[in-house]
């Protein structure tokens, strides 16, 4: 696989789009299918496939539809905290959140 670091912004997409396309041909979904699923115009979807994403919304709906969505799961994934981090995180907060002084007086009755 080329490094993708090196490749050009057009290259990438080319690729994104073509690999949509093959997926979408493996699991022997029609150009109309899709577009209708994922919520978006046929011409979308065929510019998309063509490597032209213009919207980065309708490429999250076109790889949901697909069942191809998890290539964003390390982006979205939120960071595990090591135990130390978390017992400090733990403390500031309850530092953060100590009473100064009483928010009443002693009700006499």
């Amino acid at each position: 696989m080329d490094d993708i670091y090196m490749l050009a912004d057009t290259i990438i997409f080319n690729k994104i789009g073509g690999n949509l396309k093959a997926a979408r041909l493996k699991q022997n979904i029609t150009q109309q299918s899709l577009a209708d699923a994922a919520d978006i115009s046929l011409s979308s979807l065929k510019k998309i496939e063509k490597g032209e994403i213009g919207s980065f919304d309708s490429l999250l709906r076109v790889l949901r539809t697909l069942g191809k969505l998890d290539v964003f799961q390390p982006l979205v994934k939120e960071e595990q905290l090591s135990p130390s981090e978390y017992y400090e995180l733990v403390h500031s907060i309850k530092a953060k959140h100590q009473r100064k002084r009483a928010s009443k007086q002693i009700n006499p009755q």
